[in-house]
């Protein structure tokens, strides 16, 4: 199967594990829900779990192509699984060779937004495994990652996104996706801006909390009229940006955060608040980049 023609596709790439289909069940709906197309990707440099060699140790020849049959196989349930939830959406599948943050990093350039899963294992497990895919492809991806927990968790209703607000760029970023996401999903909208004294406390704590309320307006500000359908809530609420942002987002549609922000990446790593939110939210996760990171824009 190969890449289509059109305009810029969600891209998903999906797990080895055929079980594994959280990922693959939100990249449809969305792609379903904004009328675009859906590329498949399975990047593969390890054999895969289904291949499982018999008799002598096999030639290089026999594992390539065991591990293509895989991968194919793969693809080809993949795509039916995407067929039969949503017919109209058009999709096609990709099979790559190559690290998967890197192959997803390639087709990044040209996707509405990326969407990958992630899986809750031991802490160490989970470094070399589902982090070691995500925070480098959301470091250097030009569109939202989205970072899609297994196994599904229970929404609260009426449905609702949170996205953190710091009056950073990048933040404001956020809120346009947070806004067009609630605005597709018809979806209550909660903005928090999570105010963290300092160790050695403030002079004037109202003053402090004034001011987190006056940005958090601002930040808002214009996109209120854009989208008069969502029901928007404003929060400024004491206390660490993860625990907060996690606990608000527990029963959430989704989290939308900016990758950039104060105390963002440095080179490839992300900042303490967004790297948090990624391990502990139990809620798909919205990855944001700000426009000029990388030149890119949402489409």
């Amino acid at each position: 199967m190969t890449r289509m023609a059109g305009p810029p596709p969600i891209v998903v790439g999906i797990d080895p594990d055929p079980d594994k289909r959280m990922a693959l069940a939100w990249a449809a709906d969305a792609a379903d829900r904004r009328r675009l197309p859906l590329l498949v990707v399975l990047a593969q440099n390890l054999p895969t779990p289904g291949y499982r060699p018999t008799g002598g140790r096999p030639s290089w020849e026999e594992w390539n192509e065991a591990l293509h049959a895989t991968g194919d196989r793969l693809l080809n349930e993949a795509v039916a699984y995407v067929e039969s939830r949503h017919p109209r959406v058009r999709v096609s599948g990709l099979l790559a060779e190559g690290h998967p943050a890197w192959v997803l990093r390639e087709q990044a350039d040209n996707a509405t937004e990326i969407v990958l899963g992630s899986w809750r294992l031991s802490a160490l497990h989970e470094l070399f495994t589902s982090a070691a895919v995500t925070l480098p492809l959301i470091a250097h991806a030009p569109c939202p990652v989205v970072v899609v927990p297994e196994p599904e968790h229970i929404t609260q209703q009426p449905p609702y996104f949170v996205v953190g607000v710091d009056g950073s760029p990048a933040s404001a970023t956020a809120v346009d996706v947070a806004f067009e996401e609630a605005a597709l999903r018809n979806a209550v909208l909660r903005t928090l801006y999570v105010w963290h004294p300092p160790m050695l406390g403030v002079l004037d704590e109202d003053a402090a909390v004034r001011e987190c309320r006056r940005l958090l307006s601002e930040t808002v500000a214009g996109r209120v009229a854009s989208h008069p359908e969502v029901e928007l809530h404003h929060e400024v609420v004491r206390g660490h940006p993860v625990q907060v942002l996690t606990e608000a987002s527990e029963h959430a549609l989704g989290l939308i955060v900016g990758t950039r922000g104060h105390g963002g990446f440095t080179g490839m790593l992300l900042g303490s608040v967004s790297q948090g939110v990624l391990h502990h939210a139990r809620c798909p996760v919205i990855a944001v980049p700000h426009a000029s990171d990388h030149g890119g824009r949402r489409r």
